[in-house]
């Protein structure tokens, strides 16, 4: 059965849309996944279905089982791995792992509106876009920054849904051991 990663946008974020993960990778076993793994709280999972509308299938139950709408990002392992290898951070950059970001995104935005998103973007972030992730580098950090997920999603027209770089490190190592 194939592995994906699913990244569920905005839940426990500021006290909203509360999930704990235990009910959550109830779910994903409700709707016959196997093998669910959460990291954090941010609604990272690693689990194996056989392909065919997962995306609807998880937010349809997320709406069922816990009341309120969240959108759901699917990423192969492959495709999780080659955006990660595909950074741009310096090894400088990667020390302050909190401040590296990849938002995951629905699909591979515009070039014209990731030069207007730059272009546009008053802050000190560095901003590269690379098929299906924007990579930011918040200088100085996320919580000061201006370039939040709304404004990347308006921004580029896509669901956006971000990962810092350590969250991104030990979503690997759970990728790892789940293949082992």
């Amino acid at each position: 059965m194939p592995r994906y990663i699913s990244f569920i946008r905005g839940i426990n974020v500021g006290g909203h849309k509360k999930v704990k993960m235990a009910d959550l990778r109830a779910l994903y076993l409700d709707l016959g996944f196997r093998d669910p793994r959460t990291l954090l709280q941010s609604g990272n999972v690693v689990f194996e279905a056989d392909a065919g509308g997962l995306s609807a299938r998880i937010e349809a139950g997320i709406l069922q089982r816990f009341g309120f709408e969240a959108q759901v990002l699917l990423w192969t392992p492959a495709a999780f791995r080659a955006a990660l290898a595909d950074h741009p951070f310096t090894a400088e950059q990667l020390e302050r792992g909190s401040h590296a970001m990849i938002v995951f995104l629905s699909g591979a935005p515009d070039e014209r509106a990731v030069a207007a998103l730059v272009a546009n973007n008053q802050g000190s972030e560095a901003i590269t876009a690379k098929g299906q992730a924007l990579y930011v580098f918040y200088t100085d950090g996320v919580a000061r920054s201006k370039l939040d997920g709304k404004r990347i999603e308006t921004s580029l027209g896509l669901v956006a849904s971000a990962r810092n770089w350590n969250t991104c490190q030990r979503l690997l190592k759970l990728l790892c051991e789940m293949e082992a």
